[in-house]
């Protein structure tokens, strides 16, 4: 049979009764909507459900899957301890989820478990769901730090395991949407946060999910969302499914952006692939950038290219601006892909004989040795974008005021420790965010002080 249905849910403790003692009645419309899917889930009797989590454990670079038999858990820590629920996992679906062709290449599975007790992002909609059907086996899945088309492709091989198993199947995308949607809401309020429910809800209303991949991160981040990564796994188990999408409900009285949607599979369609497409205009997008770069950024990329693929430092290459050959200075090296950063390497100081060997050693560490991201790989080179940030003399500056977030980056040092952040970056918008990012950098305290210096930069694309 494969997926049946899938289904955009929040999880908020208080709607359960036990938690709310009342305040639940304040969003009476998702209570009823939740009982809705509910009830739609127990007339699907479905033999598996796989539930997407933010709250079980998050992996920057790793998708967790829930190993083991099964597990327990209550909302104990929300006051309401007597709220209980056991579940049994379907071991034979992650088995042969785990094993399919290709999972290799996706970097998930049952390794790295840290608590077997179930999260409330999974307990949330189970309460609801076990009110109408109780004969299913769990799969809990957990999100990651890697790119949106990532999540997208977990989905597709949670859809082929279905397939390939017979299993009557429905996912459940738990995911509460903005969370800073008013000021005396409990995270403030930002302008991304309305801006991200209203054309969150448009696009899932729709079930258009291929709009999902075009949200950036940065966005994202802004708004203080919860269950983009959820509701992108999902669509990943609908590639190339026609589905009859609907919506029930959406409301946001607490400052936190609650939405409800139903998708019931409705045969085949080859044109909702949804993942192929955007790799298709990411590509056309990086080729047609690549025609208007200059030397500096050709030679970071041919750098990143050839070492990439045989782990090869180039050859200084000839016919260069003789700037690139003459002058010292500064360097950074920023890679990013699909819109967000996969590596940056710099050095404040000219540590080279020319920009050009700063450079060529720049774009090598960016690709290879930044420890927050793991090595660039071959398959990646067509979807990657580079910049490089030539930087000029740095000076010491009095206060903050002196600062301009576009103009000019900052250093900040205390003792040993010294950060750095350039100017002019995505999402970055007061010069108090980018002393704090600096100082998280360097591993300096919030709240300590720091001599501060600025710098220009003349940023090549």
């Amino acid at each position: 049979m494969g997926i049946l249905a899938g289904f955009m849910v929040p999880h908020p403790p208080l709607i359960i009764p036990e938690i709310g003692a009342g305040e639940e009645r304040k969003i009476q419309n998702t209570v009823d909507a939740y009982r809705e899917a509910a009830c739609r889930i127990g007339s699907l009797k479905p033999e598996t459900i796989v539930l997407l989590s933010p709250h079980q454990v998050m992996y920057a670079d790793y998708f967790h899957i829930s190993p083991g038999k099964g597990a327990k858990g209550n909302f104990g820590q929300f006051r309401a301890g007597d709220v209980k629920m056991e579940v049994c996992y379907d071991t034979e679906f992650v088995e042969t989820l785990c094993r399919l062709p290709g999972m290799g290449n996706l970097p998930a599975g049952t390794e790295g478990e840290r608590d077997k007790s179930l999260d409330h992002g999974t307990m949330v909609p189970l309460y609801f769901v076990n009110q109408y059907w109780k004969e299913y086996k769990l799969v809990r899945v957990g999100l990651s730090g890697l790119s949106f088309t990532k999540h997208y492709e977990l989905g597709q091989y949670i859809r082929d395991t279905a397939q390939k198993l017979n299993r009557r199947t429905v996912v459940i995308g738990s995911g509460d949407l903005s969370h800073r949607l008013k000021e005396d809401g409990p995270y403030g309020y930002q302008k991304e946060g309305p801006e991200y429910d209203a054309r969150i809800m448009n696009v899932m209303e729709k079930g258009e999910f291929g709009e999902l991949l075009d949200f950036s991160e940065d966005f994202c981040d802004k708004a203080g969302e919860c269950g983009h990564r959820s509701f992108l796994i999902m669509a990943g188990a609908f590639d190339r499914t026609k589905v009859q999408a609907e919506r029930l409900s959406y409301e946001g009285p607490f400052g936190v952006g609650y939405g409800v949607c139903v998708y019931t599979a409705a045969g085949t369609d080859p044109e909702r692939n949804f993942k192929e497409k955007y790799g298709e205009r990411e590509k056309m997008r990086i080729l047609k950038q690549r025609k208007q770069e200059d030397s500096y950024v050709q030679l970071a990329r041919k750098t990143i290219e050839v070492y990439v693929r045989t782990g090869e430092r180039i050859e200084m290459p000839e016919g260069m601006p003789e700037e690139m050959y003459s002058r010292r200075a500064g360097v950074f090296v920023s890679i990013k892909e699909e819109g967000r950063l996969r590596g940056c390497i710099g050095t404040i100081q000219a540590v080279n004989s020319s920009i050009a060997q700063e450079i060529i050693d720049n774009a090598i560490s960016a690709a290879s040795r930044d420890y927050r991201f793991s090595p660039i790989e071959a398959e990646e080179l067509e979807l990657l974008s580079v910049s490089v940030d030539v930087l000029g003399n740095t000076e010491k500056i009095e206060s903050p005021d002196k600062l301009d977030v576009r103009r000019y980056g900052v250093i900040v040092t205390k003792g040993r420790k010294r950060g750095l952040l350039l100017p002019n970056l995505e999402g970055i918008d007061t010069v108090e965010e980018q002393i704090a990012i600096a100082k998280r950098k360097a591993g300096i305290g919030e709240r300590e002080d720091v001599e501060l210096e600025r710098f220009e930069v003349v940023r090549h694309y």
